[in-house]
């Protein structure tokens, strides 16, 4: 196991070192797992955690108190009104589930990973029965359905080979998107503003800036940076990542 590195201006984790808990410690082991990779998903902070899904696992129609963002990461991932069919998500798929809204969420792979993101907490889990509008309405993006931007679109992007595609906010404000560079990419994602990002597919090594230190990348594995800087990053396949800023960056 590699340490994680935590320094006051940037952090990475890799995945063999996520910390795992239990989502719903009350349900032992009915429970997904779950693990913060930045803030606290039981405090009233902006968080972003992954989760665990056992395969069959699905949930009672139920309600959240916080709107949240979901990215899957691995496996098979249905989340929608608990009427509607089930739409099975795959890796790169993409999926808001607004405050107060009744749904059910599903699993039907082997392993089901994802990672969700808040903006507030705690994160906390309601019955249906609680269900109210905040004006808000659920979005569900198969990986399949995404559209992909590259240099010739993009001006965020001076790799030539590069792509993104913009997923939820404003370029000039707080933003989220995934990233994807191919196979053999040797490059830096480079940024003003606090941004963090998450392995969704494939393998890199990530290094901070002009530090040495290497760190291998595999799916859910953590890069992020409070103070301008580069993310250096080695592709040894397709990566895709989500990532997340308070405003532009670029991938050179």
């Amino acid at each position: 196991m590699t340490l994680p590195v935590m320094a006051n201006d940037h952090t990475v984790i890799s995945t063999d070192n996520i910390d795992w808990g239990m989502l719903n410690p009350a349900r032992g082991d009915a429970s997904p797992k779950a693990a913060d990779l930045w803030g606290d998903r039981t405090k009233d902070v902006a968080t972003g955690m992954l989760v665990k899904f056992q395969k069959g696992f699905s949930s009672p129609p139920h309600i959240h108190n916080i709107t949240y963002r979901g990215i899957v990461i691995e496996g098979l991932m249905h989340n929608d009104d608990p009427s509607a069919d089930n739409m099975w998500m795959p890796s790169g798929s993409f999926w808001i589930q607004p405050a107060g809204e009744n749904h059910i969420t599903s699993a039907n792979a082997q392993d089901n990973l994802i990672y969700l993101e808040i903006d507030s907490g705690p994160y906390l889990v309601k019955p249906a029965d609680q269900a109210f509008d905040n004006g808000e309405r659920p979005i569900n993006i198969s990986e399949n359905n995404l559209f992909w931007l590259n240099v010739d679109d993009a001006t965020w992007l001076k790799s030539g080979n590069a792509q993104i595609s913009y997923l939820w906010g404003k370029p000039d404000a707080t933003n989220g998107s995934f990233v994807k560079l191919p196979a053999g990419f040797k490059g830096s994602i480079e940024s003003q503003n606090p941004l963090k990002a998450v392995v969704v597919k494939g393998s890199a090594t990530y290094q901070w800036d002009n530090q040495k230190t290497l760190t291998a990348l595999t799916p859910s594995s953590f890069f992020s940076s409070d103070a301008q800087g580069k993310h250096v990053i080695n592709a040894k396949s397709e990566v895709v990542l989500y990532v997340k800023s308070t405003g532009q960056f670029s991938v050179k």
